[in-house]
């Protein structure tokens, strides 16, 4: 193999801060040599939910990152944010202070500003405020949202907490449900899905509920089978739109909200993502995803 170029990859879990939990995803942080449909071969061989590449100069606080589902190039996705940040960090690829440190990528989305924590030199939480503020779509009905899922129209709340599509960068449709037992019991109609997903606002699908115990825990699984795969065990796109939701419907009309949503159990790949939003005279103004990752390996490509 000579005579072929060696390309730098690394593996992180993202959304955890065990091995073989969280969302993996592939990080490439020497991205400007490859064209577009490089990019996209590369993802669609690695077959994660994303891969994301790293363009650009580094040493001003800014980078390019561009990332890559198997079957597209997405604008923005919160897990690449957040396991880029990681990696960059954890191999000292970025220069970073002790504490708290603030940088910026530039996504197909716009500017995301990204929080690095470093604690003994080693990155122990990233956080992400998305480059736009929340976008509202149409709903679809709980009818309609029901039988995308396999579920019956009495599981999926109503009124108040009701369906709703909401876009921080990515939308999706949000599919609020009324009891934890129903979130095990999904199945996705493909049929269903192929046939409200080419003429949709949003292709993805965000099923969640709140926590009996926990009002402040969300349970959330998302569904994007147009992206190239069907289920994603963390979403930070997805988590992102759902702090709008959630905020939007909080009585205060000033504040800062926080939840945790827990994702990936059902597929065994647990995942805790941290989200907040701040209100300010009855909208919300900012939103933010954090969470930590894992670095489990790393590579090269022979291109």
């Amino acid at each position: 193999m000579s005579d072929k170029h060696g390309l730098k990859y690394y593996i992180a879990d993202v959304f955890t801060r065990e091995t073989f939990s969280g969302n993996p995803l592939a990080v490439i942080p020497d991205g400007d040599r490859l064209s577009d449909e490089d990019m996209q071969r590369i993802a669609r061989e690695f077959n994660l939910s994303e891969t994301a590449f790293v363009c650009g100069p580094r040493s001003e606080g800014l980078c390019t990152v561009r990332i890559f589902a198997p079957a597209t190039e997405l604008p923005f996705a919160g897990h690449p944010t957040i396991g880029t940040a990681h990696v960059l960090a954890a191999q000292r690829l970025i220069p970073l202070n002790e504490g708290s440190n603030d940088f910026v990528f530039q996504e197909g989305v716009g500017k995301v500003p990204v929080r690095i924590e470093m604690r003994d030199g080693q990155p122990v939480f990233c956080q992400f405020s998305t480059a736009k503020l929340p976008e509202f779509g149409p709903p679809l009905s709980s009818e309609t949202l029901a039988g995308i899922v396999g579920l019956l129209p009495e599981d999926v709340l109503d009124g108040h907490y009701g369906p709703d599509a909401v876009s921080c960068g990515v939308p999706f449709h949000f599919v609020p449900l009324a009891r934890m037992s129903s979130l095990a019991n999904i199945q996705l109609d493909t049929a269903s899905y192929q046939m409200w997903a080419a003429r949709s606002w949003a292709r993805s699908i965000c099923i969640f509920v709140r926590d009996p115990s926990d009002s402040a825990r969300l349970h959330m699984r998302v569904f994007s089978p147009s992206f190239g795969f069907v289920e994603d065990p963390a979403t930070g796109a997805a988590a992102a739109a759902l702090a709008a939701y959630m905020a939007v419907r909080e009585p205060a009309r000033d504040g800062q909200f926080r939840w945790e949503v827990w994702q990936g159990y059902d597929m065994g790949r647990p995942s805790q993502l941290h989200i907040e939003a701040d209100k300010h005279n009855g909208e919300v103004t900012a939103v933010r995803v954090g969470g930590t990752a894992v670095v489990i390996g790393e590579g090269t490509l022979y291109l």
